[in-house]
C-alpha cells in the first residue's frame, strides 16, 4: 500500500471505540506506517471535561459539543491523518464526517472484561475504569466501518487495516 504521503489525495482515518480499546496504540502505529499525522481526540478536551471525567462523571452531549467542534476544525485541514477518538454515537461520527467526508472508520472491539483489565493497568489517565459502563451504554456501533478484534497482535491488526484501506480505494 502506498504511504499516505504518496497518495494523490490525503486520507483521513478514524480509529474508534470505548476507552481501553487500543485507539492510541493502534492509531500511532498506523499513522507511522502511513506517514500520516496522528491526532488523539483526548488532546482536544477542554479542561472542564477532563476534570469531570477524572471525578467519575460521564460526559453528555453538551460537554462533547466543543470537543467535537475542536476536532472537526482540525480534521478540515487537508493533510493525511489518523484520529484516535471514541466517537461513540452516530451523530458524533456524522459531525466528524461533515468536516472530513473522506473519513474512513475503523471500529475496535474488545470484551468488557479485557477493557476493565486494560483500564485498571493504565497509569496516569484521566478516564477512570468506573466510566467504562457509561461508554458501553452510549456506544452506537457503526455499520459502515471495518470491525477489528483489538485483542489480536498489533502487527495483525495493522495488516488487516492496511488491507482494508487498500481494497477500499
Amino acid at each position: 500500500m502506498p504511504s499516505a504521503h504518496q497518495q494523490d489525495t490525503p486520507c483521513a482515518i478514524l480509529i474508534m471505540g470505548v476507552s481501553g480499546a487500543g485507539k492510541t496504540t493502534i492509531g500511532q502505529a498506523l499513522a507511522a506506517a502511513l506517514n500520516a499525522t496522528f491526532l488523539d481526540a483526548d488532546d482536544f478536551h477542554p479542561p472542564e471535561n477532563r476534570r469531570k471525567m477524572a471525578s467519575g462523571i460521564p460526559l453528555d452531549d453538551t460537554d462533547r459539543a466543543p470537543w467535537l467542534s475542536a476536532i472537526s476544525q482540525r480534521l478540515s485541514k487537508s493533510d493525511s491523518l489518523v484520529l484516535a477518538c471514541s466517537a461513540l454515537k452516530e451523530n458524533y461520527r456524522t459531525t466528524l464526517r461533515a468536516a472530513r467526508p473522506d473519513l474512513r472508520i475503523i471500529f475496535l472491539r474488545v470484551s468488557r472484561e479485557i477493557l476493565l483489565h486494560r483500564l485498571a493497568n493504565r497509569p496516569n489517565h484521566f478516564m477512570p475504569a468506573s466510566l467504562l459502563d457509561s461508554q458501553l451504554t452510549t456506544l452506537e456501533p457503526p455499520i459502515d466501518s471495518l470491525l477489528v478484534d483489538a485483542t489480536r497482535p498489533l502487527p495483525d491488526i495493522l495488516n488487516d487495516i492496511k488491507n482494508h484501506l487498500t481494497n477500499a480505494i
